[in-house]
């Protein structure tokens, strides 16, 4: 199974660090204005998983119209940093205009949990936000633990199997529905 994942958020707020927590578990707290493309092989309930990772430094609508591949987001914000979470609410907003909501697994990250002291987010807002748009959430530090970020990414495999199992469901409920209908609607037909 691939696992697509756009990682998006404002600056500063620890994408890169996150990505790079999960993928080699040494944090690494300075990173320029680049975007990069990781990938990852791991094996969750044994079944193997590629994660392909691209952690984009742009917000724009097209960057999110623009990849119909992605099939996973992780939207990050700073915990201390308000402008931050207001980015992420406008990125939901864009990935919500261009994508019907169950069709893209979402989770939002609040970063920078060891930072307490300066939060200008509550946990609270960004579980609001969260359970309002039907998305994960998590809070993390990616500077602290390495556990917490691949939680992270584990929980958005599981999404995306939930998903995969909730179409099948409804497919297979579908087919039911049709096959019903063919029955009865030729006997009214005679």
């Amino acid at each position: 199974m691939e696992a697509n994942i756009l990682l998006l958020g404002a600056r500063d707020v620890g994408k890169s660090a996150l990505t790079v927590r999960f993928l080699t578990r040494r944090f690494i707290g300075e990173y320029g204005d680049i975007e990069s493309v990781y990938s990852r092989v791991d094996r969750i309930d044994g079944q193997e998983i590629c994660f392909n990772i691209w952690d984009s430094q742009f917000t724009q609508d097209n960057v999110i119209a623009g990849r119909p591949d992605v099939l996973r987001m992780i939207l990050v914000y700073s915990i201390c940093d308000r402008g931050s979470f207001d980015v992420v609410r406008q990125q939901l907003q864009q990935i919500r205009r261009s994508r019907k909501p169950s069709s893209v697994p979402v989770l939002i990250v609040g970063n920078k949990r060891d930072l307490q002291r300066h939060r200008s987010v509550s946990s609270e807002e960004g579980r609001l936000l969260a359970l309002s748009q039907r998305c994960g959430f998590f809070e993390v530090s990616a500077a602290e633990t390495y556990h917490g970020v691949l939680v992270v990414f584990h929980r958005l495999v599981d999404l995306v199997r939930e998903t995969r199992a909730l179409r099948k469901t409804n497919a297979g409920v579908r087919g039911i529905v049709r096959s019903v209908s063919a029955v009865f609607g030729k006997k009214r037909a005679e």
